[in-house]
């Protein structure tokens, strides 16, 4: 059989060879070998992957190629430079080199600096009058996405019991942050689908983060589910600041007296990322089942009655973003089941 280099993303089918009756041997590329800087009796580290593959790596081998962007201000169209940008950084970027020559600074200079507002881990490494230069200090292998999941929960039902307390009676006081809290929710997303990105191409920091692949593109989707919650408790608290005089007397309509009953839902599901209780899961999606019918026939009963008016329109948006909440938490609940069963499949292979 004809072995042909290979070079990276290439494939090539080569034949087992028997030697000594118990031993098999495989032939490697060479151009691998060479770029490895390896000789014979240097050492390999063979994993066993759960879908039966093998990975080859040199032992010593450091994995550090930094990953670098560029890009110039005139040949991108106006005002997207943050969205190139957070491009760069979710695809796993380590450097980033903006040219600004023949560009207004301050207008770049504004959408860099909400760039590093709303990642993790970059901060201006060089600056010159006509370039930038952004350099990623955060090692993405050391940011556990288990904690990222929980701050980001946290966050999320803080608000949410702040928003119940200001319904109670509370001063408003408690919700001016929300905007603070949702960007920090933003950035914590971000992060995770950088880490996710990056672990797909380093079993380095996959073995960092403690997770299969399979898993981190799961945890990705869990983020995501609770970046979507907080952006309708974001919505909740801007419909108390524009309604300031709609609030009181409302802690017992249908919308709020779900809020608790989603919240004990939430917590069992954030619970049961670790636990993964099918049954358990299974009880915190039909509650939030129950819930979302609840409000469904609370909606219908107010678009049939006709009362058109200010309340109406209020107490409309607060159920609709309550049921949303309810939702997206049965979508967290059904990623939950489906790494259950993955994990299942794993072990019985």
């Amino acid at each position: 059989m004809n072995i042909m280099p290979l070079g990276p993303g290439g494939q090539d089918v080569r034949r087992l060879q028997s030697t000594g009756g118990s031993t098999f041997t495989l032939s490697l590329p060479k151009p691998w070998v060479v770029q490895h800087k390896l000789s014979s009796r240097d050492v390999l580290k063979i994993d066993w992957r759960p879908s039966g593959a093998l990975r080859i790596t040199p032992l010593d081998v450091e994995e550090k190629l930094e990953k670098s962007v560029f890009l110039s201000m005139n040949k991108l169209p106006e005002n997207s430079l943050f969205d190139h940008l957070m491009g760069a950084y979710i695809s796993g970027a380590d450097l980033i080199k903006i040219e600004t020559k023949s560009s207004p600074k301050r207008k770049s200079n504004l959408q860099v600096r909400r760039f590093l507002r709303n990642t993790r881990g970059f901060e201006i490494f060089e600056e010159t009058d006509d370039s930038l230069v952004l350099k990623c200090l955060l090692n993405p292998g050391d940011m556990p996405i288990h904690a990222s999941l929980n701050r980001m929960y946290l966050l999320l039902t803080s608000l949410v019991r702040d928003l119940l307390s200001v319904f109670e009676g509370e001063d408003k006081e408690f919700i001016q942050d929300a905007a603070d809290r949702e960007n920090e929710v933003d950035a914590l997303l971000y992060l995770i689908e950088r880490q996710v990105r990056i672990s797909l191409d380093s079993h380095k920091v996959a073995s960092s983060l403690n997770i299969s692949r399979t898993q981190a593109l799961e945890f990705a989707n869990l983020a995501r589910s609770l970046e979507r919650m907080m952006d309708h408790a974001y919505t909740l608290s801007e419909l108390v600041k524009e309604n300031p005089n709609l609030t009181t007397n409302m802690i017992d309509m249908a919308p709020l007296e779900q809020l608790p009953k989603w919240q004990l839902a939430l917590k069992e599901l954030m619970i049961n990322i670790r636990t993964r209780d099918s049954t358990r899961i299974e009880i915190a999606r039909g509650e939030l089942k129950e819930c979302q019918q609840v409000l469904k026939v609370h909606e219908k009963d107010l678009l049939d009655n006709h009362r058109h008016n200010e309340w109406m329109a209020f107490d409309l948006s607060l159920s609709e973003s309550v049921r949303r909440l309810c939702a997206y938490a049965r979508d967290f609940g059904e990623i939950l089941l489906n790494m259950l069963v993955f994990s299942k499949i794993v072990a019985s292979s």
